[in-house]
């Protein structure tokens, strides 16, 4: 089974129909099926951030997506943890040539991450 990283822009366009890359993101999430889909606490954390202001119902959708990956048996859901915080801060702070945000900067270091919890 193939595995994938999901970040917050694949799962606000597949989430909020009116995206300009939601029916992309429909098509690859079935053309990629079956798939084992990871994806980290601080991109679901960017999910509600861009869905917070959106009204109740894309709340609630986000919510309710959300509850359901921790259930779901093809996908990985990275905890946020200090360490992977702390890692991810000082990968943001050497490399400010790159524009990785800081839940970029997490994912870079999620072995390093691993190999200390």
């Amino acid at each position: 089974m193939q595995v994938v990283f999901a970040d917050t822009g694949y799962w606000v366009a597949l989430l909020n129909p009116k995206d300009d890359l939601h029916d992309k993101a429909v098509r690859l999430s079935k053309e990629l099926n079956p798939v084992h889909i990871v994806t980290s606490e601080m991109v679901l954390t960017e999910l509600l951030n861009d869905f917070s202001d959106r009204g109740d119902q894309f709340r609630k959708l986000a919510v309710s997506w959300i509850r359901s990956l921790y259930q779901h048996p093809n996908a990985t859901v990275i905890p946020q943890t200090s360490v992977q915080f702390q890692a991810a801060l000082t990968l943001y702070e050497q490399r400010p040539d790159k524009a990785w945000s800081q839940t970029d900067c997490a994912w870079w270091c999620r072995k390093l991450i691993a190999v200390s919890i």
